[in-house]
């Protein structure tokens, strides 16, 4: 996967790019999307809008670089992949032989949500194989958390520098990082006692109890994608998962926050939620929320199997270096 730049080949080369100042960024990515323009690849930028116009800058005037609005790209993992896999099929089709994306995750994405987005970048490397694709990933080491940048270290399997491009040994395979259990942040809202509580619900009791909530301003749309995503979620716990099935529900006049928990071992898909489903067992209800909600966190812990869904401005800081 080490490839020259004019050399297009099936299969993703994901790189990981770090970067200290603005001359450090260019010094990687303009290279690699000249070299792509020069190949005649559809080549992409997807980057906050300061570093986009940097970047647009430093190319030729005339370089026929595509660029994406990074904060509609990445709203959610799954929606991301499902996108980004659409356009690159569509590319292949058209007769593209290589595709390149230089990129960058929003901040809030880093700095709020990084759990299921490390679990986006463990998984794209399986997503997107089928692919002749090679991208980079470029992270500030002036602002990005030190816990990021070693999920970034074990989810990358190559790192791109202005000296070249080489393997990473960190690297971890998709499925042994995916399984590897994460600690989960607490909501702040879940500090305090939950506003619901039952043991063994059904769907149509779960969907209720959400209906019922009276302590938040969420817009509906917004309640009745929970309410589809609880119901789902509940309905893969009772079939199969292990019981007891516990169900938790927190508000405030922003957010909703319902935990669906059972002793079991959750999914033996690693993939599970963030590539459709198939038919694998309790895939498709993970792979629904995940396009649904504000965000969906998986734990699996010695007491069981958690999936967490929020609706409402998740954003949750991560836990200090």
């Amino acid at each position: 996967m080490s490839a020259g730049p004019g050399v297009a080949r099936r299969g993703y080369d994901h790189a990981a790019v770090h970067y200290g100042s603005d001359a450090e960024l260019l010094a990687v990515a303009v290279p690699f999307l000249e070299g792509g323009l020069a190949a005649g690849e559809p080549t992409f930028v997807s980057l906050a809008p300061d570093r986009a116009e940097l970047v647009r800058r430093a190319l030729s005037p005339s370089a026929d670089a595509r660029y994406l609005t990074v904060d509609e790209v990445y709203v959610r993992p799954a929606a991301a992949i499902k996108s980004y896999r659409e356009l690159m099929a569509g590319l292949v089709a058209g007769g593209a032989a290589g595709i390149r994306i230089f990129g960058e995750l929003p901040r809030t994405a880093i700095d709020r949500s990084w759990d299921w987005w490390a679990r986006y970048e463990a998984a794209v490397n399986h997503a997107y194989d089928e692919f002749p694709l090679r991208s980079m990933c470029a992270y500030d080491t002036r602002t990005t958390p030190r816990h990021v940048l070693d999920d970034v270290a074990r989810t990358h399997p190559f790192v791109a520098t202005p000296g070249g491009h080489r393997s990473n040994a960190g690297y971890v395979d998709p499925p042994a990082f995916l399984a590897d259990p994460r600690p989960m942040t607490p909501h702040p809202i879940q500090h305090a006692l939950p506003l619901v509580e039952f043991t063994d619900p059904q769907p149509p009791a779960a969907r209720r109890a959400v209906l019922d909530i009276t302590k938040t301003d969420l817009p509906a749309g917004e309640i009745d994608d929970l309410v589809l995503a609880v119901s789902e979620i509940v309905d893969n716990a009772v079939r199969h998962g292990r019981p007891p099935v516990t169900m938790r529900i927190w508000a405030d006049a922003d957010h909703m926050v319902v935990t669906v928990h059972d002793t079991g071992e959750g999914p033996g898909d690693p993939f599970a939620g963030l590539l459709p489903a198939g038919r694998q067992i309790g895939g498709r209800g993970l792979w629904i929320a995940h396009q649904i909600c504000s965000q969906v966190t998986l734990h699996r812990d010695e007491t069981g199997f958690t999936v967490r869904l929020i609706a409402g401005n998740t954003w949750l800081r991560c836990p200090a270096d």
